[in-house]
């Protein structure tokens, strides 16, 4: 869809199942009967191209306030601004909500950071805005560390990006890692973790990876979602 409808397209839910509606003028409306037989086309309002906006909301978490750029943030709140671009989300789905939890607990010492599978970057501009430092962010898509520097510069962060293969390079040391990736990706990094506390999530509460080194410490859940606290084994 995305190939076919560049500009724009959404999922429209109904009782009879999902209609896919993508946007386009006369020469994409051609194209787009000649590849999908049944379909059908209508005159849409004006302002189409940003119904998306409707769906990126702010979101508060304590004094982190984390939403779009279009949103205003309240006066009282610590600011964190992200554009959700073309393939990341501003940071409202509940395991990056657990994730901020989990730093608004850890924070208030000098600790590093690394953020592994950073997106947007929301949670390594966040744990900046929270005192961490220095803090790294790696990812192994381009448009990712592409959108976490954008946004990092966009909030006045300093943040060391770096394109990286999380489960097949060295990881860079930290006091704490966090992973929001999947359950496949947190067990692959899981026997290449070194940082003495590491936060996890991006899975569902009915999952429950274990790392090796590493006890639970603490569990997070929100909409059936998890995110978990590990702390290394001294011993």
């Amino acid at each position: 869809m995305l190939e076919l409808f560049p500009h724009g397209f959404e999922e429209v839910v109904s009782q009879n199942g999902v209609e896919l509606v993508g946007y386009t003028d006369a020469a994409g409306e051609e194209h787009f009967m000649h590849e999908f037989s049944g379909a059908r086309s209508s005159e849409v309002e004006l302002g189409w191209e940003d119904r998306w906006r409707a769906f990126h909301k702010p979101i508060r978490i304590g004094p982190l306030w984390v939403g779009p750029p279009w949103e205003r943030p309240p006066a009282d709140s610590v600011p964190v601004v992200i554009d959700p671009g073309r393939a990341f989300g501003t940071g409202s789905h509940a395991t990056t909500r657990l994730c901020l939890e989990h730093l608004l607990d850890l924070a208030g010492e000098s600790r590093s950071l690394l953020d592994v599978g950073c997106g947007s970057g929301v949670l390594a501009i966040a744990a900046v805005a929270l005192g961490f430092d220095p803090v790294l962010a790696i990812d192994s898509d381009p448009a990712a560390v592409e959108a976490t520097l954008t946004n990092a510069e966009g909030n006045g962060a300093a943040i060391d990006v770096a394109l990286a293969d999380a489960t097949a390079e060295k990881l860079p040391l930290a006091d704490i890692t966090v992973a929001n990736i999947s359950i496949e990706s947190v067990l692959a990094l899981g026997p290449r973790l070194r940082s003495p506390l590491v936060v996890t999530a991006g899975y569902l509460v009915s999952e429950r990876p274990s790392l090796p080194a590493y006890d639970l410490a603490s569990r997070r859940e929100l909409e059936g979602w998890a995110a978990d606290l590990h702390v290394r084994r001294t011993s």
